[in-house]
């Protein structure tokens, strides 16, 4: 998903910089339920926590342990559950904060409910230039096509209108917005991407997919760094009021990087962010010959690259080894060649950089496992190459996941928003190889589970509730989709803290609640690995601690 900027139209706006840094201290946090994954991987109960003056855990503590003697702060816990900051593994830091000041269309049902949004929000925004946003979906409108530009018009034609899909890899329009840009009857097809015409003709017809959606954004006004930064602390106040200490921002670009520096630099970064550049390019300027270091007290490093192989199923642009079941002729969008895809990867490895790689259809799987094949005679040591959705895979590729060390970065929550799309597009007997948590992580894989982020919900326990039953929200299908597919209760813990860690190279320093790494946790008002699935769905985040600092607190 890439979020691409689009937002100087955010204006008038005042940045809250009240935050400020702690002062350090020893502070035992006492008497609480606590959940963890121990040294060992396994789900261990505690009842305290003890830690030093740099936010790193000194020791877990058991009930019948000794307690310090003498620390600077004393917490009661008052019995609370306490389990580990959650990680995400795969989101956009920057999308969900912009996505928050701007249009958001994802809780939209039909086309109808969309050209309305659009209509309120241009109302209610008289001097923004252009109208931002994100979030349609045809497919949950059941609209059996795509939106055109003339839908656009009919509710605002006065200023350019560009919209964002749900899944990011398409664009919706206004006429005018694609007369700024220049765009035409004549305006070819970008490589990787297509450009959607008006049936009959060669006239663009309003949704542009993959690569050409930067024909638009060519022309759309970048944000300034006010905005920027306004942007960051949005994302951080709804990333940490869900229990969220960490995450993976995968596409991170240069504007991004020099976001998260100043806050970095002024002390408002409490968020952990194992960044990962938007191209070898940005990648080279951000980090120059080799990962960065980490960072104000590990909350920031640059940690490799993230590539896109191909597109996504919502907007037929996933790769596929045959052709869509709903669109004959069609296998989708490779967004690089065999030869560009091994260059970039390559041109990565050979600088320890970590190469994150977007494959969500059977064919860009099959691909990107070749090439870590290959790569991986070349490029040995602890490498960590991550596959990045690894949605569709052919049952004959499964068995490649669990070499070279390979991690399947996955969002649960993709399973129950792209099921009847999936069937839609697939047939059911391709389906073997569909959101394959279980058999990829019996290959030996470590799963590292993430939202994409604002694609869905960051919400971390809508996450863990799907990875063990594969139900949405109402329960359906009952006993789960695929349910052979299921990991356990624990296993998806896991998926959402120590293993996401591991996949960003974080293991020693957080995301397992061990002596001698940092001291970040989350208070709830329920203990997860009790609760039913829908109960663990509802369950409310008290208070987040990150590095042994209260970042949140439900009451305040």
């Amino acid at each position: 998903m890439t979020f691409k900027s689009a937002f100087a139209a955010i204006v008038s706006v005042g940045v809250a910089m009240g935050l400020a840094a702690p002062a350090s201290a020893d502070v035992l946090v006492d008497n609480v339920d606590g959940i963890r994954v121990d040294e060992d991987g396994k789900i261990d109960r505690f009842t305290g926590l003890w830690i030093d003056d740099e936010g790193t855990i000194k020791q877990v503590l058991d009930r019948g342990d000794d307690r310090p003697k003498s620390t600077t702060f004393s917490v009661d816990g008052q019995g609370r559950v306490v389990i580990p900051g959650l990680i995400d593994a795969h989101l956009h830091v920057m999308g969900i904060g912009f996505g928050a000041l701007t249009l958001d269309l994802s809780q939209t049902r039909s086309l109808a409910e969309a050209q309305q949004a659009v209509a309120e929000f241009a109302a209610a925004n008289p001097g923004r230039p252009w109208i931002i946003g994100r979030g349609w979906n045809q497919e949950l409108w059941g609209l059996g096509r795509f939106p055109t530009a003339a839908e656009l018009d009919s509710v605002v034609g006065d200023r350019p209108v560009v919209l964002e899909r749900v899944d990011g890899h398409a664009t919706w329009a206004n006429s005018l917005a694609i007369e700024r840009a220049g765009v035409t009857a004549q305006t070819r097809d970008p490589s990787g991407g297509r450009i959607e015409r008006v049936a009959g003709s060669r006239t663009p017809s309003g949704v542009f997919v993959d690569a050409a959606s930067q024909l638009i954004y060519k022309v759309v006004p970048e944000p300034r760094p006010r905005e920027r930064d306004l942007a960051l602390q949005k994302a951080q106040d709804i990333l940490l009021s869900m229990g969220i200490t960490a995450a993976a921002d995968m596409g991170t670009s240069l504007n991004d990087w020099q976001t998260f520096r100043r806050a970095g630099d002024s002390g408002r970064l409490k968020l952990r962010i194992m960044s990962y550049a938007a191209g070898v390019d940005a990648m080279e300027t951000i980090a120059g010959s080799s990962p960065t270091p980490w960072l104000y007290d590990d909350r920031l490093r640059l940690n490799g690259v993230k590539i896109y192989l191909d597109g996504a199923l919502g907007s037929r642009g996933a790769w596929l080894k045959q052709a869509y079941s709903d669109d004959a002729g069609n296998t989708g969008l490779p967004l690089l060649t065999p030869a560009q895809l091994r260059n970039l990867m390559s041109r990565a490895a050979m600088d320890n950089f970590q190469i994150a790689t977007h494959a969500i259809g059977d064919a860009a799987n099959a691909e990107l496992l070749a090439a870590i094949a290959e790569l991986g005679k070349t490029y040995g040591g602890d490498r960590r190459w991550r596959i990045e959705h690894a949605q569709i895979v052919a049952p004959s590729d499964l068995a490649k996941f669990g070499e070279y060390g390979i991690i399947a970065s996955m969002q649960p929550v993709h399973q129950t928003s792209d099921r009847l799309m999936a069937e839609a597009r697939l047939g059911s007997d391709r389906l073997d190889g569909a959101y394959a948590w279980s058999t990829i992580a019996a290959t030996g894989s470590r799963l590292a589970f993430g939202s994409d982020a604002p694609v869905e919900s960051p919400d971390p326990f809508a996450g863990w509730a799907v990875a063990f039953t594969r139900e949405d929200a109402e329960g359906q299908p009952f006993g789960g989709w695929r349910p052979q597919e299921r990991v356990s209760r624990e296993a998806a813990l896991a998926g959402f803290s120590a293993d996401a860690a591991y996949a960003g190279f974080a293991d020693g320093r957080f995301g397992k609640l061990v002596a001698g790494e940092r001291a970040d946790f989350v208070m709830l008002d329920r203990d997860p690995m009790l609760a039913a699935a829908r109960d663990l769905r509802q369950a409310k985040v008290l208070e987040t601690w990150i590095g042994g600092e209260r970042v949140f607190s439900s009451g305040e």
